[in-house]
């Protein structure tokens, strides 16, 4: 396999150390820290409202991280919000848009493998508007049956949100296909990319959604910061969020007016520094090409797959065609307990229902082991998870 070669470019993995926790959130690149550490330290000011120089210096940078955002993603800079990650984007569009259009009789459509910030904030919605929810299956390996959900669908639903990419099983949505079927019955579709976006390409044009949603910190950028990215036509009709500074366009105490998108939906001073990294992120990611991050992801993915199927006692989930996730439950040991020896190991894995309860009652378990790669790690992280389950399975027979 042809590695990315890019371990050394993660200061905080030290030498034998597997770090396999990537879809919780990545390890940020020197490039990043060196963004941030500069972005503190030499050229931090206010944005979008000094009149004097480094102010207006920052805010060029903090602009052109929006413009990267976009050229990133296919989308336009107006259409691009910074949030403080996916959680608060989908509580936005399920707070500004399906909210105030909603009523007793429509429906949201989800699926089986959502996350819970992609299941509770429209059960809210729901329950604040008399609207009902509507759970896509799954097919047997574990991907949205899209299937199902062209014969599920009705001019009655008026929302569809689905992940991109499962955070548990890696299965990849047809998110184009998706986008299609929804728009065939009048829907909007809202798609939660946080763990495509640092996995392969996306362009939300060529998709054809209505509203996409990422995280930065699981792009190998800083945490607390997001974006939103919706339909210009659609954010231009969605009321603000959040009041506050830089949200407005005139204010008096008897009315306020708000600026267009997207700074309609940033109140208050932003998370300058976070946009930033994120920018130095994005430059990372794409250096390396997201086509090659893919592949490499994927070879992993395949050698884990293999070799944990060869043990006895492990059951492999999900298809495999996954995109750079792998979870497994080994018989008779609570994945707690696995990811204690395995860290004792070094090696660093994830265990528990991975915010996704529902998808955990659909496997039949309580919980699960999960692997997830990055582009730092390489064929000696997987010959590393293998000899420590192995050892899992001697200590409990």
């Amino acid at each position: 396999m042809q590695a990315l070669d890019a371990l050394s470019d993660f200061p905080a993995i030290p030498a034998g150390w597997a770090y396999l926790d990537t879809a919780a959130t990545a390890q940020k690149p020197q490039a990043v820290v060196d963004a941030i550490t500069r972005a503190y330290g030499q050229t931090y000011a206010t944005v979008h409202r000094g009149v004097y120089q480094r102010s207006a210096d920052m805010t060029l940078a903090f602009e052109a991280a929006r413009n990267r955002v976009a050229a990133f993603i296919g989308g336009r800079p107006d259409e691009c919000v910074f949030v403080r990650g996916a959680t608060e984007a989908i509580n936005l569009v399920a707070t500004c848009w399906a909210r105030e259009r909603l009523k007793p009789g429509d429906r949201i459509l989800l699926s089986t493998l959502e996350h819970h910030s992609n299941i509770v904030p429209w059960q809210m919605a729901a329950e604040a508007t008399g609207a009902a929810i509507d759970v896509c299956p799954l097919t047997p390996d574990g991907a949205i049956d899209l299937d199902a959900m062209a014969a599920m669908l009705t001019p009655a639903h008026k929302m569809v949100a689905l992940s991109h990419v499962s955070n548990v099983l890696g299965s990849v949505l047809d998110a184009k296909r998706a986008s299609d079927l929804a728009h065939g019955v009048g829907a909007k579709i809202l798609i939660d990319g946080c763990q495509a976006i640092p996995r392969m390409p996306v362009d939300v044009a060529a998709i054809g959604c209505d509203f996409y949603v990422f995280s930065g910190h699981k792009l190998y950028g800083p945490t607390g910061i997001g974006v939103l990215w919706g339909r210009a036509e659609l954010l231009e009709r969605m009321p603000p969020y959040q009041g506050g500074g830089s949200m407005i366009d005139r204010v008096t105490f008897e009315r306020t007016t708000y600026a267009p998108p997207p700074g309609r939906f940033e109140a208050g001073t932003p998370h300058i520094v976070g946009v930033v990294g994120l920018h130095a992120a994005i430059d990372y990611v794409d250096a390396l090409g997201l086509e090659a991050i893919h592949a490499h992801e994927g070879a992993l993915v395949a050698q884990t797959r293999a070799a944990l199927s060869a043990l006895n006692s492990v059951r492999v989930l999900g298809p495999a065609a996954s995109a750079g996730i792998v979870s497994f439950v080994v018989e008779g040991v609570h994945p707690h307990d696995v990811a204690t020896i395995l860290d004792e190991g070094r090696v660093a894995i994830r265990a528990g229902h991975h915010c996704a309860q529902p998808l955990m009652a659909a496997l039949g378990v309580e919980a699960t082991a999960r692997a997830s790669f990055g582009v730092y790690n390489g064929p000696q992280d997987v010959d590393a998870l293998v000899k420590g389950i192995e050892r899992v399975t001697r200590i409990f027979g």
